[in-house]
């Protein structure tokens, strides 16, 4: 018997139908992989699973029984536990309060044994391979810190179904395996896992079955064993993808960025030296806490560097803010893109413009015919798909967010893009697509910095690779001399 089965869910949202008939079953002890990209679906599954959407037919069954009315309440009293991409945490209160509050359930007046909650945060932690202490603030964690809080609060909660929506997005390949080996002992206890992940050789290595879908459907459910990747990429986007790095030669200039001995005590950087060329990728690679983000906002301005020496075009310049970083031609898309790289409540085609509004304003006012203008052919550029320059940014699938989070620096003409993670989290035709539009922007005679958690993407993207380690540059490889032994070598500070 299933664990849970979704028969012929369907679900429509304004007239717009999300779910035409998907059905897909969860054994106990399974790693089930769903896949598909954004869009396929797969996100309004997992919110009626979780009860915080109602299917407008089908039916939903655990262990045997139908969900008449499924809740999230109940869905939680049931054992179903769902960690998704954005963390669902509060950032003012520390891990261990965040992971009380979930586990605990005693009346409003109840007394709190704090040296329990520690010690119960302490072990979850540790089982889920998380070296964070319990009394920090989680606005103080990083993206991918905060996944692990999250994931230690679904093991507390002893769920009988864990749903992990891109867990590995933001982790680096030694946490990931930290993360395998604590699903191998959840499989083992009997919980059965909902694994939705874009990256397939990782998807390849955990699980025991894949369903697909696309455009709502369920295209097909197979044993993992008897599929391949290229299977699944065209199961996925029902046509073959044969370069996921489309990476080319183009001509490489003079150096447009360079830094000498930078250092930010803030921040954690010290003794950068580093430079990238015209129509270059540099990637910068390295494990989470090595510096790789400090050193981006360093450049841009949000933690201005104390020490060394920043050159734009051969030119010593300060950099004291972002302002002034835009204003010299250096644009830096952050990592979050749902907090700091759009704004989902806006338009396209206000998002579009809104690092150039000097370039579309007249009098003060907005010039609607300009912004009008920018936005689509900026929609028309980088192949945004939209029903309009109007629609909501937040109503795009993520890959078509991080679209206009480009075409938003596009708008200054910018001479050096630093790129945090620029394809966390998209669909493979869309982490595609994003790669074709930084090869064509290197044609141009753009110099782009791409950090990235990825192996594959630095491997496959960069004409070099700069590895961070400890907050400084631990060595710079080749394209042609890089592998991923040598990338981790120095990531873990050996020379």
């Amino acid at each position: 018997m299933a664990l849970l089965e979704a028969t012929a869910i369907t679900k429509s949202f304004a007239g717009v139908r999300a779910l035409r008939g998907v059905s897909m079953e969860l054994r106990a002890g399974e790693v089930h992989a769903l896949l598909g990209e954004n869009g396929a679906g797969k996100s309004t599954l997992i919110k009626v699973i979780a009860g915080a959407e109602t299917a407008d037919s089908g039916t939903l069954t655990l262990d045997g029984v139908p969900v008449l009315h499924n809740t999230p309440a109940g869905a939680r009293a049931a054992g179903i536990a769902v960690v998704y991409q954005q963390p669902a945490l509060f950032p003012d209160l520390t891990v261990e309060e965040n992971i009380g509050i979930v586990l605990e359930s005693a009346g409003v007046w109840r007394r709190i044994d704090w040296r329990e909650r520690r010690r119960q945060a302490h072990e979850l932690l540790d089982r889920c391979g998380a070296e964070i202490t319990p009394e920090r603030t989680v606005g103080t964690l990083s993206m991918p810190e905060q996944q692990l809080v999250e994931i230690a609060k679904a093991i507390g909660a002893r769920a009988r179904i864990l749903i992990l929506d891109e867990p590995t997005a933001s982790l680096t390949d030694r946490e990931v395996e930290r993360l395998f080996r604590v699903i191998g002992v959840l499989r083992q206890e009997g919980t059965g896992i909902i694994y939705i992940s874009h990256r397939l050789d990782e998807v390849a290595q955990i699980a025991d079955r894949v369903t697909v879908l696309r455009d709502g459907q369920t295209i097909a459910t197979r044993e993992m064993k008897d599929v391949d990747r290229a299977e699944l990429v065209r199961l996925m986007v029902g046509r073959d993808v044969h370069a996921v790095f489309p990476k080319r030669e183009v001509p490489i200039g003079e150096i447009a960025l360079e830094v000498r001995n930078l250092g930010c005590r803030a921040a954690g950087i010290r003794g950068v030296d580093l430079a990238v060329r015209r129509g270059e990728i540099l990637g910068i690679a390295g494990l989470v806490g090595s510096g790789r983000t400090q050193l981006a906002e360093t450049l841009f301005g949000l933690t201005p560097a104390d020490q060394g020496e920043i050159l734009l075009r051969g030119e010593s310049v300060r950099i004291a803010s972002p302002a002034e970083a835009i204003g010299r031609k250096l644009a830096y898309l952050p990592e979050d893109r749902r907090q700091h790289g759009v704004v989902l409540e806006m338009p396209i085609a206000a998002n579009a413009t809104l690092a150039n509004l000097a370039a579309i304003t007249h009098n003060g006012l907005i010039d609607g015919a300009s912004e009008r203008s920018v936005a689509k052919s900026f929609v028309e550029r980088l192949r945004i798909k939209t029903p309009s320059i109007y629609a909501q940014t937040g109503s795009l699938s993520g890959g078509n967010q991080q679209k206009v989070a480009v075409a938003r620096w596009l708008a200054i003409g910018p001479d050096v893009m630093i790129l945090d993670e620029p394809t966390q989290g998209v669909d493979i035709g869309s982490k595609s697509e994003i790669h074709e539009i930084m090869v064509d922007l290197a044609a141009q005679g753009m110099a782009i910095v791409m950090i990235s958690s990825e192996l594959p993407e630095i491997l496959g993207m960069s004409d070099r690779i700069a590895v961070m380690y400890g907050g400084t540059i631990a060595g710079v490889l080749a394209r042609a001399d890089a592998t991923q032994e040598k990338v981790l070598a120095l990531a873990l500070g050996h020379s």
